[in-house]
């Protein structure tokens, strides 16, 4: 397992001014949870942290937080348990820290890599279908896997690959639901053609019968002489 650190300093004080003087200043805000005791309120180098954002995926990643004046002195195992965006600009505003131990198994989710080309998709034209992009996993943080590969070599059209049928890990117990489709074949879809008219069948037109409104001053329509016969 790779070692990563990042350095950071305990902070007084909470509320948005505080927050955005510490942003003004090149840092961010953070806090630091550990199984239900006190929480510790840190700031961290925003250009540190940015670092490793590009460089890991930090969701299932272990960090080891190095707080100044922190009477843990060599650190603190932790993984990311949220980060706050702007909702506006997108940045980093805020992080949140879960610390863990490295002796107690811990859940997270793990990224599903695909290896190869579908024989369902290469020589029979279906569509593959990815539906679970991640496996949530449970396992000791040093035994956390970077992703889950899954060949889809063989995969014909019509079948599918479930959670059950991936290969995982020593020490790597999956918790989704193992009848889960991770991905599968698909035929493509056809257009419907337009329904042609029957050989011999005329297009009816409904009839429209107009009824003759009465202009004013214009005579009415004269009578049959018989029916004033009959009055």
């Amino acid at each position: 397992m790779e070692e990563i650190f990042l350095e950071a300093e305990l902070r007084d004080g909470t509320g948005r001014a505080k927050a955005k003087d510490l942003r003004d200043n090149g840092y961010l805000p953070g806090v630091v949870y550990f199984h239900g005791k006190d929480a510790l309120s840190v700031k961290i180098p925003r250009g540190a942290l940015l670092k490793l954002v590009h460089q890991y995926r930090l969701e299932n990643t272990i960090i080891n937080l190095k707080i100044k004046g922190d009477k843990k002195a060599s650190g603190r195992p932790c993984i990311v348990k949220e980060m706050q965006h702007d909702p506006v600009h997108e940045d980093i505003i805020h992080v949140d820290f879960n610390e863990i131990s490295l002796t107690e198994s811990i859940k997270v989710n793990v990224p599903v890599a695909v290896k190869g080309e579908a024989i369902g998709v290469k020589q029979e034209g279906g569509s593959l279908e990815h539906l679970l992009w991640e496996v949530e996993v449970e396992c000791l943080p040093t035994n956390i896997p970077k992703n889950i590969e899954v060949d889809i070599t063989a995969l014909k059209m019509g079948e599918a690959i479930h959670i059950k049928d991936m290969v995982f890990p020593a020490g790597t117990k999956p918790l989704n639901d193992p009848a889960a489709i991770v991905l599968h074949v698909i035929a493509p879809m056809k257009e419907e053609a337009p329904a042609e008219a029957v050989e011999g069948e005329d297009k009816q037109e409904p009839e429209v019968i107009k009824e003759k409104k009465e202009v004013p001053g214009e005579a009415a329509p004269a009578q049959d002489t018989k029916e004033k016969d009959k009055k």
